[in-house]
């Protein structure tokens, strides 16, 4: 695997961009700047590479950016209601940006930041130092995403965290994909995913509490279908988050779990990911907008990518029964998510 970095703009020279290239030529690009992933590059079944990622082509974009594009999200990824949270009977006011409540880390978030970094073998280690009470969090973090590919188009990213108090912590990769590798609707793109419940929400997104069984709902990806099959339904919950928003539960923090495959049948290009977190958000990006003219030329536009977001449940510190997010001195948050590139190979006999 092939590492090669540059200054990706000349007005700010602690700002990198990195490539890593596998042997056939597909590479995915990723920055120190929010630790995030910019670029996939990746061959269809008819060998024509293509960046299966939304973005921008220059840092102002990522700079001016609103939806998280590729970004690591910390230090708690999705809403916490009331932009507020409890430890040990204390009560930390939170950065309030989505209303009420904070989303993706407030203001403040890990994604406007410029990391450290190293190589490490195939990849690249971005780290942050998070200080106490930054976006209203206790504790001094350290924080730690790595990217990791190999020849077979297999892409690692890592989070880890450690802490000087009690804190909590939820990092994901909010990356938008587009497995036809241009700005066109995601709606036909064929999804399964590997999970029958989903968690109740509010019209803020917020969750109630209740865990909610996907069969004979419109949310029900357990057998595969198109993303756009049912995303238009008159349901109340596709109404509010313009589509779907929604986070599917996979079972334990710690242990292995397929996530979700979803392949798009113009190129026949897929995609599978698993992962050792509890959870994944499908967001099939009804709320996607930007300023900034992104890849292709074109402003992003609501359902031209989607993301899989691999997390914690939202809101858990209001949630006693949710897996914890609590991370304690001492204790370290460590999980791993994989996403496998790779084309829907046709047999004829």
């Amino acid at each position: 695997m092939k590492l090669e970095s540059r200054i990706w703009d000349a007005s700010n020279e602690d700002i990198l961009l990195f490539r890593l290239t596998a042997a056939d030529g597909a590479y995915i690009e990723v920055s120190n700047y929010g630790a995030t992933w910019v670029s996939a590059v990746m061959p269809d079944a008819q060998g024509r590479y293509a960046d299966v990622l939304l973005g921008y082509d220059t840092l102002q974009g990522y700079l001016l950016d609103t939806s998280y594009i590729g970004s690591t999200v910390g230090r708690y990824a999705n809403r916490l209601r009331n932009a507020a949270v409890e430890i040990e009977g204390i009560t930390y006011p939170l950065e309030a940006n989505d209303g009420i409540n904070t989303n993706h880390g407030g203001v403040a978030g890990w994604h406007r930041c410029v990391w450290q970094w190293c190589e490490i073998p195939n990849g690249v280690r971005f780290m942050l130092t998070s200080p106490h009470l930054q976006g209203g969090f206790p504790g001094n973090v350290e924080a730690i995403v790595e990217y990791t590919m190999t020849d077979k188009h297999q892409v690692t990213i890592r989070h880890r965290a450690m802490t000087d108090a009690p804190t909590h912590v939820n990092m994901t990769c909010h990356a938008y994909f587009n497995l036809s590798g241009k700005a066109q609707s995601v709606d036909n793109h064929f999804l399964q995913i590997f999970s029958d419940r989903i968690l109740d929400t509010n019209a803020s997104f917020i969750p109630t509490g209740e865990v909610v069984e996907v069969q004979n709902t419109p949310f029900d990806f357990t057998i595969g279908h198109t993303i756009g099959e049912h995303r238009m339904l008159d349901n109340d919950q596709l109404k509010w988050n313009r589509g779907y928003n929604h986070c599917y539960l996979l079972g334990n923090p710690g242990e292995w779990h397929k996530a979700a495959y979803i392949s798009e049948p113009s190129t026949l290009r897929c995609l599978q990911v698993e992962t050792t977190l509890p959870a994944v958000l499908f967001y099939s990006a009804g709320y996607l907008e930007s300023e900034m003219v992104g890849k292709c030329g074109v402003r992003h536009a609501p359902t031209t990518g989607f993301c899989l977001e691999t997390q914690f449940y939202p809101d858990t510190p209001a949630h006693p029964h949710f897996p914890s997010t609590l991370l304690l001195p001492g204790n370290v948050y460590d999980y791993v998510t994989r996403f496998n590139f790779d084309f829907v190979k046709l047999w004829t006999i």
